[in-house]
């Protein structure tokens, strides 16, 4: 099975989605720490280079792969990654099921602006910090989303693709 995390930047919750579903980083009563948050792979590295690049972190304990992609603000990455895919598992007999997962719902206005500060206008010493109190606000909802997207793969559905949107993590 493959899983794709996906959003706006693939720098911030994709990677912090990609942590959760390697257990790089474990769900707890507390919140993750700074130093947590910014040792994740990925977190706030990523540059507009690497948009539309699926990016690998890892094999999880189910020899499952974990990617993620940042698509900026295009509404077509997904449909062409969908449809790409089905048309190797047609022609070529690629049997693999592949998820995609929309991680944006669970992104908080603070690190929009955090983001936005950090990786648009290179202002790290206002944005980083503003980008980890928003990855602290959101890491219950990224971590419930992951083990949904985990559950959801593991059904014995005999869908070959799933597009996870995931609207009710907000």
């Amino acid at each position: 099975m493959i899983y794709i995390y996906n959003d706006y930047g693939g720098t911030h919750t994709t990677a912090l989605a990609a942590a959760y579903h390697l257990k790089e980083i474990t769900q707890s009563e507390r919140k993750l720490t700074k130093e947590e948050i910014l040792n994740v792979n990925y977190f706030n590295k990523l540059t507009k280079d690497d948009m539309g690049k699926i990016i690998f972190h890892g094999i999880d304990e189910n020899g499952d792969s974990v990617y993620t992609i940042g698509r900026k603000s295009s509404k077509l990455v997904v449909p062409a990654l969908k449809n790409l895919s089905l048309l190797l598992q047609s022609k070529h007999h690629f049997n693999e099921k592949i998820i995609f997962s929309n991680t944006s719902p669970t992104v908080p206005f603070v690190m929009s602006i955090g983001g936005f500060l950090s990786k648009g206008l290179k202002i790290d010493f206002i944005g980083v910090p503003l980008l980890v109190i928003g990855a602290k606000q959101c890491c219950d909802n990224i971590f419930r989303l992951v083990e949904n997207t985990k559950q959801l793969g593991k059904s014995s559905n005999e869908e070959k693709l799933i597009i996870l949107e995931n609207e009710n993590y907000k």
